[in-house]
């Protein structure tokens, strides 16, 4: 059964010590994530089995007591049981930015233990629905290879397109939109600085059209600044951007405590419990 979401909602009026109100939301494409993006993954990937180890970046003066030490950067990196995938929480890290936005979740895999660089990689900003990032992760969890493809991007487009986008006029084969044209996911030339082991993301000139790989952003107001914004590398498999694709474009509501202050007043809600 279906919870009815109501636009207008009235949101509860916060007081310093009083607990947030959830709220069952919809879109999840324009819901964030809750500000639980890492707890949500963290503990999806422990469930998973899949060992955390937390690396610490420092600066130590001679003969400065250790909790003197000033942390320069950290990150948290999980790794699958079989150490062909890994996700990096890499936001206190200094990561770079896409749709300038900084990379909170970088996840890898590879074909075999015997090399130690990715295949491919994919990352994801803050604000991607959780539910999403933790699809994406048990799917490539499920994956015995997870490194090779099993269909083409078509699969990708079919997912959101049976959930009511709209493909794009001008790229049907390789872009597509929610009804509002505010969420898009496009087939395209990768942004700088996305891995990929494929060597041709490396020499390709600068007239020269890069690998395509698929990527996804969420633009509340045209020309404003994104919601949230993720990509993939060319080679991440297209079976496995598709359960990406149909976990954002779901129309299943969501329970946030938190709303992103650039959608609140496009989301449907209703309290929940």
């Amino acid at each position: 059964m279906e919870t009815p979401l109501h636009s207008d909602f009235p949101l509860d009026p916060l007081t310093p010590n009083s607990p947030r109100s959830a709220y069952w939301v919809g879109p999840r494409h324009l819901a964030g994530d809750d500000g639980r993006l890492y707890e949500v993954v963290a503990d999806t990937l422990s469930g998973l089995g899949w060992t955390s180890l937390t690396i610490v970046r420092g600066r130590q003066q001679p003969d400065e007591a250790p909790e003197d030490r000033q942390v320069l950067r950290s990150t948290v990196l999980h790794i699958s049981p079989d150490t062909l995938r890994w996700a990096q929480w890499v936001l206190p890290d200094e990561p770079f930015h896409l749709g300038n936005l900084p990379i909170a979740w970088q996840v890898s895999a590879r074909a075999d233990t015997g090399s130690p660089l990715a295949q491919w990689s994919a990352y994801f900003t803050p604000d991607v629905p959780g539910e999403v990032l933790v699809d994406f992760l048990v799917a490539l969890d499920a994956r015995e290879q997870p490194a090779v493809p099993l269909a083409g991007p078509e699969l990708v487009l079919d997912a959101v397109t049976a959930h009511g986008w709209l493909r794009d006029i001008d790229q049907p084969d390789a872009g597509a939109m929610d009804p509002t044209f505010t969420s898009h996911l496009s087939l395209g030339e990768v942004p700088p600085l996305i891995q990929d082991a494929d060597p041709r993301a490396l020499v390709a000139e600068a007239d020269e059209t890069g690998l395509a790989g698929w990527q996804a952003w969420a633009e509340p107001v045209l020309g404003a600044q994104c919601l949230w914004a993720a990509s993939f590398s060319a080679g991440v498999p297209h079976d496995l951007v598709a359960v990406f694709a149909a976990s954002l474009s779901s129309t299943a509501p969501v329970l946030r405590r938190v709303l992103p202050e650039s959608t609140r007043d496009r989301l449907l809600r209703a309290p929940a419990g």
